[in-house]
C-alpha cells in the first residue's frame, strides 16, 4: 500500500513577508554610525590596556581592524570621535582634525571642570590613533593635497612623543605619510627625513618604527632605481626579526627584488618564498601576493626551473598571472619566436609590473631550453639545424651557445668542431648524482628555519620569572613553618608522655 501523504502545516503569507522584512531590513545611517563609533570607543579601551600593561598586542589588535573600519568612516563619525576623545576643541590634535574635516565650528561639549587654565590630558595612543583614522579617510577620499598638508602637521605631533607603547601606531602613521608623499611625487625629498627618523628609532630601540622605515627606504630607493644604495642599506641596517609579520613580508619582497636585479637568483628566490609565506593569505593582501608571485615566476625561469601550474589556476592569481602563463609556455618549449611575440604583446603589462628588464634576460634561457630539448630528442644534430630551429644568426653563434650550455651543465654532450655537429651523451641515473642530496638538504634547512622562527615568535608573559621566584620563596617559607610546627608538635607529644609517667 502506498504510504499516506503527510500534509505540511500551512503558514500565513503575511508572517513570511514579516520575517523576510525583519531579516533583510537594512540598517539606517544613524545605526551604522553608532556601530562604528562604538567600535572606535572599544578600540580606545584596547589602547588604554596597551598603555597601562605595556602590552603591544592590544595595539596590534586595534590596527588589524583598521582595514574593516576605514570603509565606514565619514566626517560625522570622525567629529563624534573627536567629541568622545578630547574634552575640549582647543586641544591641538582636535583643532587640527576639525580643521581638515571642515568642521572648525564644532558643537563639542566643553567640560567646565577642564576649562580655564587646566590643560586637557588625552592618552597619546588614542591621540595618534585618531590622527591615523583621519589619514586613511583623506587617502580614501583621494584628496592628495589636503592629505600631504595634514601629514606634515600630524608627523610633527607624533615626533613630540617618545613612548614604546606608541611604536605600532607610529609605524602605521609613517607608512601613510610616506605613501602620501609618493602619490604627490615627492619621493626624493622624503628620503633625508626617513633616514633621520631611522637613526632616531634605532637609538630609542623602537622596533616597529625601525622595521617600517627600513622597508619604506627600500621602496623609496627601488622607486628611483637606486639599487646600489638599497643594497648598502640591506647590508648595514639591522632589520629587527621581531617586527610585525606583514612588515617582514614586505621587507623580504624588496630584498628579493634587489637580489634579482643583482643576478643573485637563489637568494632572491629564498626571500620571495619567505615573503609569500609570511604575507596574510586573505583578499586584503591580494595585490601584494600577486606582485610577489609575478616576480617569483620570473626568478624561477631565470634559475632554469618551471613554475607550478597550480599557481596560475588559483582564482586570486588567474587573471593577474595570465601574461606570465604565456611567457612560461614559451620558455618551457624553447620557442624564441613565441617568446618575442609574448614580450611584444604584453610589454606594457610587464613594464607596469616592473619585471620587463628581468624578462629580457630570459632569452638566453629560452635558447638553453631549446638546446636541452634537442639534446633529449636527438643523439646527434648538426649545428646548422640548431641555428635554423632556434632562429640564430650563424652557426658560430650556435656553436658558442651550445658550448656555454655544456659548460653550465645544462646538457650532457660534446661538440665535433670539424664535422659541425653536437653529440649527446647517455642519460645518467639522476639518483647517482648529488641532486637528490641537495634537494633533501634544502628541505631540512627549511624545516630548521621554520622551527627557529616558531620559537622566536612564541609570546611569554612579562615578568613571569619574578612571579615564579616569589612563589618559590613563599613555598620555602611554608616548608619552614611546617617543619617548625612539626618539631613543636613532636616536643609537645614527648612532654605529654613524660607527664603520663
Amino acid at each position: 500500500m502506498p504510504a499516506p501523504e503527510t500534509q505540511e502545516p500551512k503558514v500565513d503569507s503575511n508572517e513570511k513577508m514579516t520575517d523576510a522584512e525583519t531579516v533583510q531590513k537594512p540598517k539606517s545611517p544613524e545605526e551604522i554610525a553608532a556601530l562604528v563609533l562604538n567600535d572606535i570607543k572599544q578600540n580606545f579601551g584596547f589602547l588604554d590596556k596597551a598603555a597601562v600593561n605595556f602590552e603591544p598586542r592590544f595595539s596590534m589588535r586595534v590596527l588589524r581592524g583598521l582595514g574593516n573600519l576605514r570603509r565606514r568612516l565619514t566626517p560625522d563619525i570622525l567629529v563624534s570621535t573627536v567629541d568622545a576623545a578630547y574634552p575640549s576643541p582647543s586641544h591641538k590634535s582636535a583643532a587640527l582634525i576639525l580643521k581638515y574635516l571642515g568642521k572648525e565650528e564644532s558643537t563639542m561639549e566643553i567640560d567646565e571642570s577642564l576649562s580655564g587654565n587646566s590643560t586637557p590630558v588625552v592618552l597619546p595612543e588614542i591621540d595618534i590613533y585618531i590622527l591615523v583614522l583621519l589619514q586613511v579617510y583623506l587617502l580614501d577620499q583621494g584628496d592628495l593635497v589636503k592629505l600631504n598638508s595634514f601629514n606634515d602637521e600630524a608627523i610633527t605631533i607624533l615626533r613630540g612623543y617618545n613612548r614604546r607603547t606608541l611604536d605600532a601606531l607610529a609605524a602605521k602613521m609613517w607608512f601613510y605619510y610616506a605613501y602620501g608623499k609618493e602619490l604627490n611625487k615627492q619621493v626624493v625629498e622624503l628620503r633625508p627625513l626617513l633616514l633621520a627618523v631611522l637613526r632616531t628609532s634605532t637609538l630609542r630601540h623602537d622596533t616597529e618604527t625601525r622595521a617600517m622605515l627600513t622597508t619604506l627606504l627600500l621602496r623609496n630607493y627601488l622607486h628611483t632605481q637606486a639599487i646600489s644604495q638599497a643594497h648598502q642599506l640591506v647590508l648595514k641596517a639591522d632589520f629587527p626579526e621581531s617586527a610585525a609579520t606583514s612588515v617582514v613580508a614586505r621587507y623580504l619582497y624588496y630584498v628579493g627584488r634587489i637580489k634579482a636585479i643583482q643576478l643573485d637568483y637563489s637568494a632572491a628566490n629564498e626571500s620571495l618564498i619567505g615573503a609569500i609565506r609570511k604575507a596574510p593569505q586573505t583578499s586584503y593582501a591580494a595585490g601584494f601576493l600577486q606582485a610577489a608571485h609575478k616576480l617569483k615566476v620570473i626568478i624561477e625561469l631565470l634559475m632554469g626551473d618551471i613554475p607550478e601550474r597550480s599557481w596560475f589556476r588559483e582564482p586570486m592569481y588567474e587573471t593577474a598571472l595570465s601574461p606570465y602563463m604565456d611567457l612560461v609556455k614559451a620558455v618551457r618549449i624553447g620557442e624564441v619566436p613565441q617568446f618575442s611575440e609574448t614580450i611584444e604583446k604584453y610589454g606594457a603589462v610587464f613594464k607596469k609590473d616592473g619585471t620587463y628588464m628581468l624578462i629580457l634576460r630570459l632569452r638566453q634561457n629560452v635558447i638553453k631550453t631549446g638546446i636541452r630539448m634537442m639534446s633529449l630528442s636527438y643523439s646527434k644534430i648538426s649545428l646548422r639545424d640548431i641555428c635554423i630551429r632556434l632562429h640564430l644568426d650563424s652557426e658560430e653563434s650556435a656553436e658558442y651557445i651550445v658550448a656555454k650550455a655544456i659548460r653550465d651543465g645544462v646538457i650532457e654532450a660534446t661538440i665535433d668542431h670539424e664535422k659541425g655537429f653536437m653529440q649527446s651523451k647517455e642519460i645518467l641515473d639522476i639518483y647517482s648524482t648529488q641532486e637528490p642530496n641537495m634537494a633533501f638538504h634544502e628541505r631540512i634547512k627549511f624545516c630548521i628555519s621554520l622551527h627557529n622562527e616558531s620559537v622566536k615568535a612564541m609570546r611569554y608573559p612579562m615578568n613571569q620569572h619574578r612571579v615564579e621566584l616569589k612563589n618559590v620563596e613563599e613555598a620555602r617559607e611554608r616548608e619552614k613553618e611546617l617543619a617548625s610546627e612539626i618539631q613543636e608538635g613532636d616536643m609537645e607529644d614527648d612532654d605529654g608522655d613524660f607527664d603520663g609517667l
